[in-house]
């Protein structure tokens, strides 16, 4: 379920709010390739399925700034912000990836507030932490604490 926030005032409360999680996403080999594409990242184990079937992995994975770029889509279907002028991407205060996503499993995301602090210019500064879970598996694919800036 998403949570909808409208303006500075909300998401100043939003402190400790357990966001949920998403819905689960399939990552196919079409999105791999056409993300080796957009970054030049052909290594085997994301674009060869034949290769990799004999890999570690046992057939292809996802890139990992695959998975950490889904941060973005599946993150707006936890929060949603409005009646502010601008919302931006502040930055990652850490990222790691705990198990390889294979071409063909579902992700989801799960977001929890950490912190929201004001910042300069009318602005409220949130402090994300991202879980970014792997269907059967009994770790995460991605754990992130992403920081989003919000202006009045």
């Amino acid at each position: 379920m998403t949570t909808t926030v409208t303006g500075i005032a909300a998401l100043r409360e939003l402190t400790g709010t357990d966001l949920g999680a998403g819905e689960w996403v399939q990552v196919t080999q079409d999105r791999v390739d056409r993300f080796a594409d957009a970054t030049d990242d052909h290594q085997w184990i994301h674009t060869d399925p034949e290769r990799a079937a004999d890999g570690p992995f046992g057939g292809t994975i996802a890139h990992g700034y695959l998975t950490l770029s889904l941060l973005i889509p599946l993150f707006s279907d936890l929060l949603r912000v409005a009646g502010v002028r601008m919302s931006v991407n502040y930055g990652l205060d850490k990222v790691r990836f705990p198990a390889p996503v294979p071409v063909g499993a579902k992700i989801r995301l799960h977001g929890r507030v950490a912190e929201a602090v004001e910042v300069p210019d009318d602005g409220v500064q949130l402090v994300c932490d991202l879980t970014v879970e792997l269907a059967g598996a009994a770790k995460p694919a991605c754990v992130a604490r992403a920081v989003y800036r919000h202006y009045a």
